[in-house]
């Protein structure tokens, strides 16, 4: 998201302010910029009765939250408690049709964009299988699927073929999809996966990381969109139809869903960094279709095979699985049906099959005895597509970072760990990687010759990115895109606290504060702080030092823990007693540490 028009989002919310010291009978400081901005008019919604929670500590609240339900509803944990598994092996292919970023269909010069979404306003007469249309391959839609091809490190092939695949549909006007099926533009890939792609450690086996080879990549059309009107009645929309897509067809090298699961997932963060496909699952913009089989495990010399891998029992294709849980879901149902049948002494039928969310058993949608039914021919409308090598080259050379890439970056220039960014790199398709980066780069700038090194200034930034504003956006469930907060506003409260002229708990009061306004325009930081008597006004020693031995006085307990029973921790303790009695801006925590561990002796 562009840093520019954040600020002018609107937004109406505020949170309340709790001080870290735990204690029943304190009540909690009101926020010094919340009272600031009420005594000024600035719209602020009524305080709520609940503390930010870092995204980490969101995130972990959560998974643990998915797991007791598990557990609570008999769900038995992949991989674990189901003593079959011990016995039959399960292998998966994946083929994920993405649609490509172009300005007009595959076959046709009518825009795959526009008309606010009006019906059949998209449409040429090609793409409406009017008699005597006949396709023009457009040139621009090679583009975007060169750079899919040259980013999973296929080989792209000179010359490629345009094949019929028949089957009659409404939402088929021609009665046949052109496609790649035998001569694909592109050949023999690769997507690498890691641990922190979520690969379980039973496939990786001890390794880094494990290859998954990719098949083929080949063009094609999508389909028209079918809308149903009960009882009987079903509305079809042109706009879809021809529009231009690759298919990703992986080899069966996946062995667990959690790793089929990741394989879309990471293909499609890569087709979104090379800018080939800029909407993803979660918008209809990404489907995949799973291949699933099981065989007996020590049966490896024998059963089926494809492409060059062997030993494979008979796969059903399980069709139209529109998100990552649903890739997971269905082949663990799929996975566990084909092993009670064959535990039972039947047969596993080569068919399609069907899945919903909240299902437990995919359902048989038709018997399929091979790609020979969908009767594939060369189409005779169109020349085979030549690529010279010279484009090949061109966007090789052009092609922006790839998503692994951009993580070791951040991980080496911002010092970030591996987790932290891969996650900023992750969220919300760059815009927060964007956000971090302007940051901190008026960081740099607005320390200038107190500025400390670069990969301080980067985890500071980060750090504060990812959990105290992410903490606010998630307790307050604000949208990335609805936040107002600039990174100039952000930069501004970091140089002040580095440069000592605030403490820790304002700068976290002042970014709140910053988030519940409304109004435009909006007061500075250094407004903020001056008008609200926030800059730093540390105590002298003597003053430390009268403080803290006034507390110690009132807790003879927990000077006893520190001394004679050595928790060190409860210095900490006395820390916050410190923070919350001083005046606003007259206590730093760091320095209040070190009078308290001197008088403590700790």
């Amino acid at each position: 998201m562009n840093s520019s028009k954040l600020r002018t989002a609107p937004l109406h919310l505020s949170r309340a302010l709790h001080s870290s010291v735990p204690t029943s009978s304190r009540v909690p400081r009101a926020c010094i910029v919340s009272k600031w901005l009420s005594s000024r008019n600035f719209t602020a919604a009524p305080p709520l009765a609940q503390e930010s929670i870092p995204l980490r500590k969101h995130l972990k609240d959560e998974a643990k939250r998915k797991k007791a339900e598990a557990k609570n509803n008999g769900v038995v944990k992949e991989g674990k408690g189901d003593p079959r598994l011990d016995n039959w092996e399960l292998t998966v292919g994946v083929e994920i049709h993405a649609e490509l970023n172009t300005a007009c269909k595959l076959f046709s010069n009518a825009p795959t964009e526009g008309s606010d979404g009006v019906a059949n306003s998209r449409v040429a007469p090609f793409d409406a299988a009017l008699p005597g249309t006949q396709p023009q391959f457009q040139v621009a839609t090679l583009l975007p699927a060169l750079r899919a091809a040259i980013a999973l490190d296929c080989e792209v092939q000179r010359k490629s073929g345009w094949d019929r695949k028949h089957y009659f549909h409404w939402d088929q006007p021609n009665g046949y999809q052109i496609t790649q099926y035998y001569e694909p533009f592109a050949k023999n890939g690769t997507v690498s996966l890691l641990a922190s792609d979520g690969v379980p450690a039973t496939d990786l086996n001890g390794a880094d990381s494990i290859n998954i080879g990719i098949k083929q990549i080949q063009m094609e059309q999508d389909t028209a969109k079918t809308t149903h009107h009960p009882p009987s009645t079903y509305h079809v929309d042109l706009n879809r139809a021809g529009h231009p897509l690759i298919e990703v067809i992986t080899l069966p090298h996946i062995h667990s869903p959690q790793t089929a699961a990741a394989v879309v997932r990471k293909i499609q963060s890569v087709l979104r960094g090379v800018d080939a496909c800029v909407t993803g699952m979660e918008l209809g913009g990404l489907r995949a279709d799973v291949n699933v089989s099981v065989r007996e495990r020590g049966t490896e010399g024998t059963g089926s095979s494809y492409s060059g891998v062997s030993g494979l029992g008979q796969r059903t294709e399980i069709k139209n699985l529109s998100s990552f849980k649903a890739v997971e879901d269905a082949i663990i149902a799929e996975r566990d049906r084909q092993i009670a049948v064959l535990e039972a002494g039947g047969v596993i039928e080569g068919e399609t099959r069907g899945w919903t969310l909240g299902a437990k058993e995919t359902t048989r949608l038709r018997g399929k005895e091979g790609e020979v039914d969908y009767r594939y021919m060369p189409d005779a409308d169109l020349p085979p597509l030549v690529i010279g090598s010279d484009l090949v080259d061109h966007v090789r050379s052009t092609m922006p970072e790839l998503p692994d890439e951009t993580v070791g970056r951040v991980q080496k220039q911002y010092g970030l760990t591996v987790k932290d960014a891969k996650t900023i790199v992750d969220l919300d398709e760059g815009d927060r990687l964007e956000f971090m980066e302007e940051t901190a780069e008026l960081v740099t700038h607005g320390l200038g010759d107190q500025s400390l090194d670069q990969l301080k200034i980067g985890k500071l930034v980060g750090n504060w990115i990812l959990h105290e504003l992410g903490g606010l956006l998630s307790s307050n469930e604000i949208s990335w895109n609805n936040m107002p907060i600039t990174p100039t506003e952000l930069a501004d409260i970091l140089i002040n606290l580095q440069n000592k002229q605030i403490t820790g708990r304002v700068a976290k009061q002042l970014l709140n504060g910053l988030l519940e306004i409304s109004t435009s325009p909006r007061p500075s930081v250094d407004r903020l702080i001056d008008d609200g008597n926030l800059r730093l006004r540390p105590l002298s020693e003597e003053g430390y030092e009268a403080l803290a031995t006034q507390i110690m006085d009132e807790s003879p307990d927990m000077v006893a823990a520190v001394r004679e029973k050595g928790q060190k921790g409860k210095v900490m303790w006395f820390v916050g007693q410190m923070v919350r009695r001083g005046e606003e801006g007259t206590v730093e925590p760091e320095k209040a540490r070190q009078v308290l561990e001197r008088l403590l002796g700790s």
